[in-house]
């Protein structure tokens, strides 16, 4: 529950931005056409724009039809990224550390206190050393499976919501096709209405067209960048979770005897 209220509060926060970024942009557009007999007498000053500006007025001209779907894909695919970073990096564990007092524990104070190390240490893997430490009562295999179990559970936890990652970085790139489409179509439908082919009338729908794809291809490139990050993220504390089992067997055979 605490992550659905961290990813809404995320969306939340970026919505508000881009909703502040979309009156930033009006304003903008309303100040360039005030000022259009001044750029007439210089015309140097159209080309002054700078990459926010010059990205807030594609935007608009691409239309709010398949621009915000493409918007509202970045948007859920960054909040979603965003918690998943998060939650893995506090899932992080220094495993020879733990391992290290796991032992001493063992040594010193015996499965309990073993146990109650590994209830002071957070991430997946001090909890399946104590899934492990809580089944060696009923000997080394239980012990075994209880790790192996929870290991595919934790491994669970960890790729939670990860393929809507990947959903949007398919969908947005398939809108911004679907919007090329469309205006090629509409541009198609005023040739035809005015039975003439002039540039004037097909210039507008086919730019229309090419930046709905150039901005669900940006979408999908930023969102694939997270994606491989989490995906790489996740390999990483899998392979210490594995090591780590392997090392507490050891520990536990090592005890029994």
């Amino acid at each position: 529950m605490k992550r659905l209220f961290s990813i809404l509060a995320i969306t939340g926060m970026m919505v508000f931005g881009t909703a502040n970024a979309s009156t930033i942009a009006t304003t903008t557009t309303a100040t360039t056409v005030a000022t259009t007999i001044q750029a007439e007498e210089e015309p140097a000053a159209e080309e002054s724009l700078g990459f926010h500006q010059e990205l807030k007025k594609r935007f608009i001209e691409g239309g709010p039809e398949f621009m915000g779907i493409v918007l509202l894909c970045l948007i859920l695919g960054l909040a979603i990224a965003i918690e998943r970073i998060i939650f893995l990096n506090l899932s992080t564990t220094n495993t020879k550390k733990l391992t290290q007092n796991v032992e001493d524990a063992l040594a010193s104070g015996g499965v309990e206190a073993a146990k109650e190390v590994c209830r002071n240490t957070k991430g997946p893997i001090a909890s399946i050393f104590y899934q492990g430490l809580d089944r060696t009562d009923e000997g080394i295999e239980a012990a075994e499976k209880a790790v192996v179990a929870y290991g595919g559970v934790q491994m669970g936890q960890l790729e939670k919501n990860v393929s809507w990652i990947s959903l949007f970085i398919a969908l947005a790139p398939m809108l911004g096709f679907m919007g090329t489409v469309i205006g090629m179509i509409q541009a198609f439908d005023k040739i035809e209405a005015a039975g003439d082919m002039q540039p004037s009338l097909v210039a507008g729908g086919i730019k229309v067209a090419l930046l709905t794809t150039v901005f669900g291809l940006v979408v999908a490139i930023i969102l694939q960048i997270f994606y491989n990050y989490i995906i790489a993220k996740i390999d990483s504390i899998v392979n210490d979770m594995e090591d780590a089992s392997i090392t507490l067997m050891d520990l536990l055979i090592r005890n029994k005897k």
